[in-house]
């Protein structure tokens, strides 16, 4: 198997940095972790999880929608108003899994810094432009530089306590439908380093394990400010497989051979087949509500068979790694 590459490209990253990242190298293309996203407090998916496996997942996602300083409440819809309401507060169920001393990932639909109706994380609902946005003078460039230290700020506490989190900022940034991709490559690369240069150097975020999340090589930003790579996969329900294709794929986005996530799908993977087949995938998450909490894309006999696989590293299998 692969010898994965696991030095942070943070110099001054933690302890805590280093441990998660050789523990994901150390499994990979044996084991793999099992993760589930979440989006509210009640954090039904887990619940679901429970009572179908009797066991949990080692790493749950969270989402940081409603932290976005821009949320236009004036002209919206109820859709994304109960999605926001949902959202809200949301981190103390991060702290309270940190505590239990599980693997923590966090994902942001990041409302357009300027303008936006609705779900203003979508390109259809905002005119905000990267291009300018990546403009040193422009005003999206300094509503940009504000919405981040506004998010660098609600992230400091997690690196004083020297909780580690699997970062993934701009994620599916290879798509059209966020606005941090609309206008393709470039701009979007752009602002993955003005980001990682401020949260690194200006904000001495030392706990942030960055994740890029994307599968198109044009879009990668350098190995010098990339830790891991993922992708977000959803095949057609009810397919379970290794997703090998997908996997060899990823083995190319990199001349270093990097750590590999399966940062979102919408159907369980095959976890003995890829032990069988010796697949890297470190970790997979299932994304939230209906992937999770109805048999629309995996069957609950799945997700037990899933929980219940040798290779399978739920939460009673994970080691303290921080």
């Amino acid at each position: 198997m692969t010898e994965r590459y696991i030095t942070p490209t943070n110099e001054r990253a933690q302890d805590c940095v280093k441990s998660v990242m050789k523990y994901l190298a150390d499994i990979a293309g044996d084991s793999i972790v099992t993760g589930q996203h979440t989006q509210t407090i009640p954090m039904e998916e887990l619940q679901k999880i429970k009572e179908v496996t009797g066991k949990e997942p080692a790493l749950l996602g969270f989402e940081l929608l409603s932290y976005s300083p821009n949320i236009n409440e004036e002209d919206t819809d109820e859709p994304c108003m109960t999605e926001v309401i949902e959202n809200r507060d949301t981190l103390k169920c991060a702290y309270d899994w940190a505590e239990k001393k599980g693997l923590i990932t966090f994902t942001w639909h990041w409302f357009s810094p300027l303008g936006g109706r609705s779900k203003a994380f979508y390109a259809e609902h905002t005119d905000y432009d990267a291009e300018k946005a990546v403009t040193p003078g422009t005003p999206e460039y300094e509503a940009l530089i504000s919405d981040m230290d506004h998010m660098a700020e609600i992230l400091k506490p997690f690196c004083e306590k020297s909780i580690p989190i699997l970062w993934r900022p701009f994620h599916e940034m290879d798509g059209t439908w966020f606005w941090w991709g609309a206008k393709g490559a470039e701009p979007a690369k752009k602002l993955w380093h003005i980001m990682y240069e401020r949260y690194t150097k200006v904000h001495d975020l030392t706990n942030l394990i960055w994740v890029w999340n994307a599968g198109k090589p044009e879009f990668y930003p350098g190995d010098e400010v990339v830790d891991i790579v993922s992708v977000d996969l959803y095949p057609p329900a009810h397919e379970h497989t290794s997703r090998k294709e997908e996997y060899l794929n990823m083995e190319k986005i990199s001349a270093l051979p990097k750590v590999i996530l399966l940062g979102e799908t919408g159907v369980y993977p095959d976890v003995d087949a890829i032990h069988d087949e010796h697949i890297g995938w470190a970790s997979f998450m299932i994304w939230s509500k209906e992937f999770c909490l109805t048999e629309q894309y995996s069957n609950f006999d799945v997700m037990k068979r899933v929980y219940d696989s040798p290779y399978a590293i739920t939460k009673d299998k994970l080691p303290v790694l921080y």
